[in-house]
């Protein structure tokens, strides 16, 4: 059965980010929880989350109940129509936000809900350009890939998107020179306002953040950034945008990464997490100012399945169960207890990894070719044979039942938030004895 899945696949399936003639995708057979298995019987760990997701893991009964039941009665309706799930998954996500952002636009995914986001801090602000950090991942569509700091976005580069791009902070590897997280804050904030001011903040709509970097590293920002960042906005009259879609519902041990540090945005943009990607769906969270623009004008933009009933549905359910079984809780315990406490245990027995960053269920481990220059242990952007340490890694890692979330010179730990502290473990043993791999690629290890 497996080889005939595979088959086909490679016959007719056009994968993403990817070359299609150097990939071998795993045929998977089921998942639950935690794991997910192979034709073969071959189980894994899976501390990816697919692709930081299913943040309530595999096959949670509650939800695929919710969605089976909401099949049977209503598959499908207009978005012009008020049906009781949508109003229902919109209620509950506001019930979450914080400050006035009470009104939800529903998409099919975060690159749509950047996409809206966008689209509604031009309309409000009359202004063309949206600023956005190096080192960030926002989403494939149009403007969404423009506002991306990684190489995916390289080839989609319009150079007419009206996208100005500044460093965000990252003490480990500054670009302000900075010793202290301190100094990082004052430097990085410092480096936004001017180039906000040589731009012209009359020219300006937003400025877009991941709360939490995700993709591009679990960059944690340092304590007082994002409210500097608020201030910064409020003075020129920019809509500040957070997205949430890879950090929210639980992923950081908060409902939102933003509940960490007492920031409330003009709009922020979600998905993933919100049902753990089960049935297609992502949203804009929009403050009441902004939502009073069109009030009395349309909203120049829409889908066809915006707010789509089986999507809404599971929303609902996820929300109720992560709240029921106390799973936002739990993320924050493991991280605390178990995968903080154990990564960091790892790092100082491994000359490969560099540092050790996160929080929840939201870690990255990067890995170096020496501790002392902190060299990235494959160059960036690597493929091909520069990239053999990572390759190396990935395969180690799942030749012992761990299933890996790898990226440039990083290993991300990102299990679902419904980890229990065995599983974690599990994981961690695992991952200890996969970085051997890396180590020999090290100045130590050489």
């Amino acid at each position: 059965m497996g080889q005939a899945v595979k088959s086909a696949d490679r016959a007719h399936v056009f994968h993403s980010w990817s070359a299609q003639g150097l990939i071998d995708p795993l045929p998977v057979a089921g998942g639950q929880g935690a794991y997910f298995w192979d034709y073969d019987g071959n189980r894994y760990l899976d501390f990816s989350s697919q692709l930081v997701n299913t943040n309530i893991g595999h096959q949670h009964p509650k939800v695929v109940a919710a969605i089976q039941e909401q099949a049977a009665r209503m598959c499908t309706m207009a978005p012009g129509f008020a049906i009781d799930v949508r109003s229902e998954a919109a209620r509950l996500v506001a019930e979450r936000t914080p400050g006035d952002l009470d009104k939800i636009f529903f998409t099919n995914g975060g690159a749509e809900a950047v996409e809206n986001a966008v689209r509604m801090a031009r309309l409000h602000t009359g202004r063309p350009k949206v600023m956005s950090t190096y080192r960030s991942y926002h989403g494939a569509t149009a403007a969404a890939i423009n506002l991306t700091g990684d190489p995916r976005r390289w080839a989609s580069d319009s150079g007419t998107a009206g996208v100005v791009r500044f460093w965000g902070p990252h003490l480990y590897r500054s670009h302000f020179h900075a010793e202290t997280e301190e100094q990082e804050c004052e430097r990085a904030l410092a480096h936004l306002e001017e180039t906000l001011a040589f731009e012209g903040p009359g020219t300006v709509a937003a400025i877009i953040l991941e709360t939490i970097v995700g993709t591009a590293g679990v960059l944690v920002p340092p304590a007082g950034y994002l409210a500097g960042v608020r201030e910064i906005c409020d003075r020129y009259g920019v809509v500040f945008i957070l997205d949430e879609v890879m950090a929210g519902f639980g992923r950081t041990g908060e409902w939102f990464a933003l509940d960490h540090y007492g920031v409330v945005p003009d709009l922020l943009t979600f998905a993933k997490g919100v049902n753990s990607g089960y049935v297609p769906l992502g949203g804009v969270a929009i403050s009441a100012e902004i939502a009073a623009d069109f009030d009395q004008r349309p909203y120049p933009g829409g889908l066809t399945y915006s707010g789509h009933p089986l999507a809404c549905a599971s929303a609902v359910a996820t929300m109720n169960a992560m709240a029921e079984e106390g799973i936002v809780e739990n993320a924050a315990r493991i991280g605390e207890t178990v995968l903080g406490p154990g990564l960091r245990e790892i790092a100082e027995r491994h000359p490969s990894v560099g540092e050790v960053r996160g929080t929840g269920v939201f870690w990255a481990l990067d890995l170096v070719r020496d501790k002392e220059t902190r060299e990235p242990l494959v160059p960036y952007n690597a493929s091909g044979a520069a990239n053999a340490p990572m390759a190396e890694l990935a395969a180690a890692c799942k030749s012992r039942g761990l299933w890996p979330m790898t990226n440039m010179n990083r290993v991300h730990a990102v299990p679902a938030c419904t980890v229990t502290e065995a599983e974690a473990k599990e994981g961690l043993a695992a991952l200890d004895e996969a970085l051997t791999a890396a180590d020999a690629h090290t100045a130590a290890g050489a």
